[in-house]
């Protein structure tokens, strides 16, 4: 099979990663860059430092691989959109990142209109989505240009065509969820009716060509990070699920190629579209993981991330944390919800709030999780996890109480450039089915339960207690 450089721009960061046909990594560059947070729900991307970032990175990882690249894939963030001049290629305005609240101010006025959105998207009408972000953008940034999400924009640059993919695509709120093509009547609802939106490509699809790290090759095998995580971890069958633990947590469920409705607050998207079939996700959010830690260290509570298993327990005495410091996605879809420490008395020392910090991110995705059930109609089984703050032993253990369930923990690092790397080959090689697509895995640990039934119960109603004081109203 192929190699591929993958290029897995993230809210905090571009990972380039070329990786051979088994999955061998040959080079890895990571290049940090840091949203800017401000009052007023602003959360904004500089997008030349953005794409300076994709460049380097990537070009530094060819340059290490030293072996040729047979095509190139590229992951998203998702929901960050901005302006740009598609003559020129230059950025019009910041980046609104995914996590941005400002379109809150879009959204309210067409509250009557929730149902509709819901039933023709299958998400909820909500700032976090592209679409708001993009109509806030118009009214208020400019006119000019077109507003695209961050992928469009970044694939322009490097190839010159102007196109998304299905799983990103899905996120819009304007696209109908049967058939993942632009909807007039959303188009019309948001005022994007007109825009010069991108060309919406099969995930399996060759896109263009660049010459930006080399030779010319081809780039395809495009995916939203989230999707390509979910490709990585073998959740190919409905009823299999998996949980990043990023800048946000996000656990999706693989729902086959059927685009039910959550009937539970969660979100469904086009997982992906492979050999002209569409195969769905059910998705569930939490704003705030890692950028919680962040958090936890820029006040100075934490040293870093590898402090989290030497101070943290499974006791928080007393103590709980909603880290809502975003807001809270689903299912209770509140922006304006406010971080809560509960249970603070002069007892409570630092490894309390760190600890307490750790099972509110764990009860948001114990919560997450019967809600996925619901959906599917069984309960989940087990949870496949990757991301940054999977090494947190402590953390994963938290998660396995919360869920009652065992939790197995991906081997890699880095599964969204290898979901997307699967993705890459399938679209070089269309005879590849999906499965020969992705290699094979086991996970590099695995933990269970040991709170009883009772236990979590216990503790995640009174967390979901304090929930209710995290919402404004």
């Amino acid at each position: 099979m192929s190699t591929v450089l993958c290029i897995d721009q993230g809210t905090s960061g571009t990972k380039a990663v070329v990786v051979d046909g088994e999955d061998n990594i040959l080079a890895i560059t990571e290049i940090a860059i840091r949203p800017e947070y401000r009052s007023g729900g602003i959360v904004e991307q500089d997008p030349a430092e953005l794409m300076a970032s994709v460049l380097d990175a990537a070009g530094r990882a060819v340059a290490q691989a030293a072996v040729p690249i047979d095509g190139v894939t590229l992951t998203n963030q998702g929901e960050t959109v901005l302006a740009w001049d598609p003559d020129t290629g230059q950025p019009l305005s910041p980046m609104l990142v995914w996590q941005d609240s400002r379109a809150q101010s879009v959204c309210d006025p067409l509250a009557a209109h929730a149902d509709l959105v819901a039933e023709r998207t299958g998400l909820v009408l909500d700032p976090y989505f592209t679409a708001p972000k993009l109509a806030w953008l118009r009214r208020h940034m400019t006119r000019a240009g077109v507003v695209t999400t961050s992928d469009a924009w970044i694939l322009h640059q490097l190839t010159g065509e102007i196109v998304t993919d299905v799983s990103t695509a899905s996120r819009s709120l304007v696209t109908d969820l049967d058939t993942v093509s632009y909807d007039d009547e959303l188009l019309s609802l948001f005022q994007l009716e007109g825009e010069n939106l991108p060309r919406i490509a099969a995930n399996d699809e060759v896109i263009g060509e660049t010459s930006a790290f080399g030779s010319t090759v081809p780039v395809g095998g495009l995916v939203v990070d989230q999707q390509a995580a979910l490709l990585a971890e073998s959740c190919l069958a409905a009823g299999e699920a998996k949980c990043t633990f990023g800048t946000g947590a996000f656990l999706l469920a693989n729902l086959g190629e059927t685009p039910t409705r959550s009937s539970a607050g969660l979100t469904v998207s086009a997982a992906w579209r492979v050999d002209g079939r569409t195969s769905y996700c059910s998705d569930g959010q939490v704003y705030t993981a890692a950028s919680a830690i962040r958090w936890l260290q820029d006040v100075g509570l934490l040293a870093g991330p590898s402090e989290l298993d030497l101070i943290c327990t499974d006791d928080a005495h007393g103590a709980v944390c909603v880290p809502a410091m975003a807001g809270l996605a689903a299912p209770w879809w509140r922006s304006d919800a406010q971080a809560v420490f509960h249970g603070i008395s002069l007892a409570t020392t630092r490894a309390d709030l760190v600890t307490a910090v750790l099972q509110g991110l764990a009860a948001q995705v114990a919560e997450l999780g019967d809600l996925v059930a619901k959906d599917l109609g069984s309960p989940l089984t087990r949870l496949r996890v990757d991301g940054g703050l999977t090494r947190s032993a402590v953390f994963m253990q938290t998660v396995a109480y919360l869920m009652q369930i065992d939790i197995d923990v991906y081997p890699s690092a880095h599964a969204t450039p290898l979901g997307a790397a699967a993705l890459a080959r399938k679209s070089l090689d269309p005879s590849l089915s999906l499965q020969q697509a992705i290699v094979a895995w086991q996970p590099a640990r695995t933990f269970s339960p040991a709170w009883s039934r009772d236990h979590a119960e216990s503790f995640r109603a009174r967390w979901r207690r304090v929930v209710e004081m995290t919402q404004i109203q």
